[in-house]
C-alpha cells in the first residue's frame, strides 16, 4: 500500500520515495559487506588437554592452521587423529557465537530473521562438540571394518 500511496503522487515525490529506498538498499548492502569482511578475518583457536594439538578455523569451519605440542609425539596415531579432530571441532563451536557478535554489531536491530537463520545454519554446521554422539570405540565392528589402510 506505501508504494500505491507514493506513486499516487506527483512524479516528484515518487523520485523521492524512490531515491530515499535506493539509499536504504545502499546502507543495507555496505553493512553486510562490512559483516563479510569482519567474518572473513575471523579467526578462532582451540587447544587440546595437555597441550598437544592447537587448532585454528576461520568462519566457514576451514582449518588455517595446526600446531602440534612437544610431546604430540607421545600419542599413538589414532589418538592424536582423535584429538586434532576432536580440537578442531571445539574451535568450530564457536564461530556462531562470534558471528552473531559481528552481526550484533554491523547490523544492530536490522534483519533478525536473516541473522537468526545464518547463526541457525552456523549452529547447525558447527555443533558443540558435546552434542554429538561418542564417536565408536576402536573394538567396534563397526571401527574394525573400517580400519583399512588408504
Amino acid at each position: 500500500m506505501t508504494g500505491v500511496m507514493a506513486m499516487s503522487g506527483s512524479p516528484d515525490e515518487a523520485r523521492a520515495h524512490l531515491d530515499q529506498w535506493a539509499a536504504g538498499l545502499s546502507a543495507k548492502a555496505e553493512k553486510y559487506e562490512s559483516v563479510a569482511r569482519r567474518t572473513g578475518d575471523l579467526r578462532l583457536s582451540a587447544t587440546s588437554v595437555s597441550d598437544f594439538v592447537r587448532v585454528t578455523v576461520r568462519a566457514d569451519g576451514s582449518v588455517t592452521d595446526l600446531e602440534f605440542g612437544p610431546k604430540a609425539r607421545t600419542v599413538p596415531m589414532p589418538e592424536l587423529a582423535a584429538l586434532i579432530l576432536g580440537t578442531m571441532r571445539r574451535a568450530q563451536a564457536g564461530i556462531a557465537g562470534r558471528v552473531g557478535e559481528v552481526l550484533a554489531a554491523e547490523l544492530g536491530d536490522d534483519d533478525p530473521q536473516t541473522r537468526e537463520l545464518m547463526l541457525a545454519d552456523l549452529r547447525g554446521r558447527f555443533p558443540d562438540p558435546g552434542d554429538e554422539p561418542p564417536e565408536p570405540e576402536s573394538g567396534d565392528e563397526a571401527a574394525a571394518q573400517d580400519d583399512e589402510p588408504w
